[in-house]
């Protein structure tokens, strides 16, 4: 396999990440994992400083403040980049993305193959113990993106995706526009606008289970008035 990076963005998330760091670990061969922390007062950053004496591939990049899942994710996949790894994975630091659906994943990225998508809502996903708000929430938003973008991709929304280096150096980062949620739409679309090749996988997607959900209104219309700009501009 292609030399893997898996980012995985925190903020105020020290009660997973000290149980998903070593699951990734004891499950995924040769995993190498960058936690982005956005200086949270949990410590989780403290609590990854501790794990690095257990396991040299797990790697800490601090930020200053609090600027949102898009900005956690540039920063981490630039990280990458610079350190030379050929494919980024996207993954949530709460064990709603499972390991087990992670080996399935890295199993169709094939030669003819950019990106990943690991889908709630194509045949075969599904997710758990979500409200009914939630769920309706979530399927709305897919919906009305792939209506507006094209229905190219089930799980427009989705956090849990692998890139292959080249998509990320021809997106150019830095002009990503995207803060929350709508991030994971604008990465996809950007990548089959420019010919990249993906795949959806189904997963099992779970509740998160410690602490709360980041959701909130301002990254829902952020998502909503975003899906035109892209529509527009590219």
């Amino acid at each position: 396999m292609a030399r893997a990076l898996i980012v995985i963005p925190t903020y105020n998330e020290r009660g997973n990440v000290l149980s998903l760091v070593p699951e990734i670990f004891q499950n995924i061969k040769d995993a190498n994992i960058l936690i982005v922390d956005d200086s949270s007062p949990d410590d989780t950053a403290g609590a990854v400083k501790d794990m690095q004496r257990t396991y040299p591939n797990l790697h800490l990049l601090v930020r200053e403040k609090k600027e949102g899942l898009g900005r956690a994710y540039v920063a981490g996949f630039e990280w990458g980049l610079k350190n030379n790894y050929e494919v980024l994975v996207e993954m949530d630091a709460d064990f709603s993305h499972r390991v087990i659906d992670l080996h399935a994943m890295f199993q169709v990225l094939t030669q003819d193959i950019d990106f990943v998508v690991g889908s709630r809502w194509m045949t075969g996903g599904e997710v758990k113990n979500w409200d009914k708000f939630r769920y309706l929430l979530s399927r709305l938003g897919n919906y009305y993106a792939a209506f507006v973008l094209g229905g190219a991709i089930n799980d427009w929304t989705g956090g849990f995706n692998i890139w292959r280096a080249e998509i990320l150096r021809r997106i150019d980062m830095p002009t990503l526009e995207s803060q929350g949620y709508s991030f994971q739409i604008e990465m996809k679309y950007r990548a089959l606008r420019l010919n990249f090749r993906g795949i959806e996988v189904p997963i099992i997607f779970e509740e998160r289970r410690l602490g709360y959900s980041k959701m909130s209104f301002s990254i829902i219309f952020e998502a909503v008035v975003q899906v035109w700009r892209l529509k527009s501009k590219f």
